[in-house]
């Protein structure tokens, strides 16, 4: 039973690191939309595993021409486009 404990702390430690340095790794640069791995994709704000792999898999067949076309992805209105506007970049 202290094991499940120790390792639960653990667990919910990791991910309030994750969740804090989250906007602050994402602020630090720009994401091309068109080329981010999904790691990088995750920085975004309110972007989690699925709408990663939602816009990876957008962009396969529809390559984004501006920042705004992200909406464009389902999951992704214009809350997640605002909180992302100025760090999302759609370079060649």
């Amino acid at each position: 039973m202290k094991l499940f404990k120790k390792t639960s702390v653990l667990i919910l430690v990791a991910m309030l690191f994750v969740v804090m340095i989250q906007p602050v790794m994402a602020s630090k640069g720009k994401v091309n939309i068109n080329t981010a791995a999904k790691n990088e994709l995750l920085m975004l704000k309110h972007v989690g595993d699925k709408i990663a792999d939602k816009i990876i898999e957008y962009r396969k067949e529809n390559p984004f021409q501006k920042p705004e076309d992200i909406m464009q992805v389902k999951g992704i209105g214009e809350k997640v486009f605002e909180a992302n506007k100025d760090i999302i970049v759609v370079k060649d």
